[in-house]
């Protein structure tokens, strides 16, 4: 039976159906077109690529991370050593990127792309200011 989730990823924040996979254990199972679009990772012959990239699924674990035109996109965020969590619930996840990815983004000294809305509730990309000199104020109540 499927129900109502939400993604957040570094793609931004997906409304998605996801279902129970094959062996009803705890995954995050959802349609191949759902998961490229969360995720940027699609499924294809060769494994779940992203662009140029592709990762093989292991031989023998196949059912875990497709089945029937469907991902375990937490199976697979698990073999990839990325951080995955959900809510209690299950109808949140939030996929995060591997240290690694995020430590080279740090060294390259440039922002990561990311959209808030302002006051008035007009979404706002970072990426939309390229070239432009832009300064960031955050705050936080801890």
């Amino acid at each position: 039976m499927a129900t109502t989730a939400t993604i957040l990823s570094g793609f931004g924040e997906f409304e998605v159906r996801a279902g129970p996979g094959p062996g009803q254990g705890e995954g995050l199972w959802l349609d191949r077109d759902e998961a490229a679009a969360a995720t940027g990772w699609s499924l294809r012959p060769e494994g779940l690529c992203r662009g140029d990239v592709c990762v093989p699924v292991p031989k023998g674990r196949e059912g875990v991370f497709a089945a029937d035109g469907n991902v375990n996109l937490k199976a697979f965020w698990d073999h990839m050593g990325m951080p995955a969590a959900r809510s209690r619930d299950g109808d949140v996840w939030a996929l995060g990127e591997a240290a690694d990815n995020r430590a080279a983004s740090l060294r390259s000294l440039e922002a990561p792309d990311f959209t808030l809305p302002d006051l008035a509730g007009v979404a706002h990309s970072l990426s939309d200011y390229r070239g432009k000199k832009v300064l960031l104020a955050t705050w936080a109540s801890w």
